[in-house]
């Protein structure tokens, strides 16, 4: 029986030792983007994106959570505004703030996550023209502490976060070629 337990014990040991040197393997920042094409103008796409006001239209974790409690302060829209939220774990709480805004080309958002993990990133959405059509690009980077680390040894970030950042460019595409 003894003998048993040191066995279970040393693979205890050793599977938490590789998982340990594979998340130390891991990038110091992340970053996920996803990009669409559209017709709108990027003058049509802009307001969008420039007012949290607007983000109900398009934003994939609105859905997730109707009755998320949201409240709005500093700027009415663009460098300034504040939208924080706190909902349920698919949501968390968190805040955003609009740090830059360039009409129509470019946001730029600090984005504060609280619950159910921490983390502080930025968020850039930037439109480009090519052709007649718009290019509209959605990233997200952020430093990776070593517990997140440990986190994204289980867990996908680009492909997790991904899907809503392509769900959510395919429903600010829909509203804006309306």
């Amino acid at each position: 029986m003894g003998m048993v337990l040191i066995v279970i014990a040393a693979v205890i040991v050793v599977a938490v030792g590789i998982v340990l040197l594979l998340a130390a393997g891991k990038p110091d920042v992340f970053r996920v983007q996803r990009s669409t094409s559209t017709k709108a103008a990027a003058e049509k796409v802009f307001p969008y994106l420039n007012d949290f006001h607007q983000w109900p239209t398009w934003s994939p974790w609105e859905k997730f959570d109707p009755a998320m409690k949201k409240s709005f302060s500093g700027s009415e829209k663009g460098s300034g505004a504040i939208y924080e939220w706190d909902g349920n774990k698919k949501v968390g709480k968190g805040r955003m703030e609009i740090l830059e805004s360039s009409s129509p080309g470019r946001v730029k958002i600090k984005l504060d996550f609280l619950k159910p993990f921490e983390g502080h990133n930025t968020a850039e959405f930037t439109m480009t023209r090519n052709g007649d059509s718009t290019e509209i690009l959605w990233a997200m980077e952020g430093p990776v502490p070593f517990a997140m680390k440990i986190f994204h040894v289980f867990m996908n970030m680009d492909k997790l976060i991904g899907r809503d950042f392509e769900a959510g460019l395919a429903n600010l595409k829909a509203a804006a070629e309306k």
